[in-house]
């Protein structure tokens, strides 16, 4: 591979800015199996060639071992000692970065992995975030923002993630001309703060950006951390002095809601005629390279030659002639990949627990395989999030359940609740991985999974 040094430039690996521990492309941050590269695509999206150029990298620079994020990106598990350069080479080679290296931080917009496909969308919401990640790439003041400031653009798909907080959304509206609600610090579905034109929305980002970075300076990271300083109505006002255009009044009682609310697994229509979408899960979020080297294969085989990764840690394959989809979803499952609501593991999430995070408490992935073989024997389905820590990385949402580890084997059980904010309410103190299968199947069913 060190030919390619001819042809691509290699950028000094980013140093890590204070306070921050989220990796990137360019800057691979060190864990206990190894160091973690994250790759985040544009729209989820990759081509069979580049799943295949990751896929060597990772053999031949790493573990083998892959992570789909909670936000449609994917991580290199187990860098090798010396061979960071090498594998930011070959990401860059196969055209996987950044246009500018500055850029790599800010690269965090989320799109539903069935943008420009769902027959349930109102706007195709693919040459907007073009246009916004072109804004982000190219603008040398927002590069100073954190690599955990991210926004979301919903374009009213069913397969759609709606519960990860974003720090600024956008929701389209039906209708004529196309119009987006937007929000702070929060999701879609949430009361929006005002609506702007589509061709409004970049100017809107842009100044809404460059309003935060003035006024959070050194001091906060976060929306929500300018928000709890300086009231939503009153950052609004600052940023209409700040626009050409009036901001118009949210729809009152306007609100997004979700139609496919669980993992999305097995098939779902398309827009185009004759086409659907093939989707299936990765078993806690993770994948090795033979797996995504065999998926690039079936998505030529049977697609676009695309792959667009999701928000529950899986992946879909989009443009599927429908004669070919049970075909296609078989070969997924034997794949090793999850294709089955009804299998406890399509619905539990587990951190990178105790075996590679230093700060886990509990070896959080393996005790999420023994619950689910403990799920097997039962009914129960529940959605639950094992975390090793009060972290909460492999979760930008509060699941239903949480088992929140309090020692290696033992777990706090918490409940989503609406009055209770964190984790919610407190159910029990100290279970064992054993005793929270038995609580999850006495008082969970397959038609009661949130209760």
């Amino acid at each position: 591979m060190r030919d390619l040094a001819t042809t691509v430039e290699i950028p000094a690996p980013r140093p890590e800015k204070p306070g921050l521990a989220c990796p990137g492309l360019l800057r691979i941050v060190p864990a206990l199996d190894g160091g973690i590269c994250r790759v985040k695509l544009a729209g989820g999206v990759i081509t069979s060639q580049q799943a295949r150029a990751i896929a060597e990298a990772a053999e031949h620079c790493a573990s083998g071992v892959l992570e789909l994020t909670n936000r449609s990106n994917l991580q290199i598990r187990g860098v090798l000692a010396g061979q960071q350069a090498e594998l930011i080479e070959r990401l860059l080679a196969a055209g996987l970065g950044p246009s500018n290296p500055a850029a790599d931080d800010v690269r965090n917009l989320l799109l539903s992995p069935a943008a420009g496909l769902d027959p349930h969308a109102v706007l195709d919401t693919r040459p907007l975030a073009a246009a916004l990640l072109e804004l982000l790439q190219t603008t040398p003041t927002l590069h100073g923002m954190s690599a955990k400031f991210a926004l979301q653009l919903d374009g009213g798909e069913a397969l759609a993630m709606l519960e990860h907080p974003h720090d600024i959304w956008l929701s389209a509206l039906p209708g004529t001309p196309a119009r987006l609600v937007f929000g702070l610090a929060g999701c879609p579905g949430d009361p929006p703060l005002g609506v702007v034109d589509a061709e409004q929305a970049v100017p809107l980002i842009e100044q809404l950006l460059r309003l935060f970075l003035d006024l959070a300076g050194s001091e906060y990271s976060r929306m929500r951390q300018l928000l709890a300083v300086t009231p939503a109505r009153q950052l609004l006002q600052r940023l209409q002095e700040r626009l050409p255009f009036a901001l118009q009044a949210a729809p009152l009682g306007w609100q997004r809601t979700s139609i496919h609310p669980h993992p999305a697994l097995g098939i779902y229509p398309q827009q185009q005629a004759d086409l659907c979408m093939v989707a299936a899960g990765a078993r806690l979020g993770r994948i090795n390279a033979a797996q995504l080297r065999a998926l690039a294969a079936l998505a030529e085989q049977h697609g676009d030659a695309s792959l667009r990764l999701t928000p529950w840690q899986g992946l879909l394959l989009p443009n599927i002639p429908e004669q070919s989809a049970n075909q296609l979803l078989h070969a997924l499952a034997e794949l090793g990949l999850l294709t089955d609501a009804q299998e406890p593991l399509s619905n539990l999430i587990a951190c990178t627990g105790s075996a590679a995070c230093a700060k886990g408490l509990a070896d959080s992935k393996v005790d999420a395989l023994l619950l689910a073989k403990r799920l097997r024997a039962s009914t129960a389905r529940p959605q639950v999030h094992l975390s090793a820590c009060p972290r909460s990385c492999a979760a930008a949402h509060t699941a239903p359940f949480t088992l929140l580890a309090s020692s290696a084997g033992h777990y706090q059980l918490y409940q989503r609740t609406p009055e209770a904010a964190g984790f919610g309410q407190l159910l029990a103190s100290a279970l064992t991985i054993d005793e929270a299968g038995d609580w999850f199947a006495a008082h969970c069913t397959t038609g009661n999974s949130d209760a």
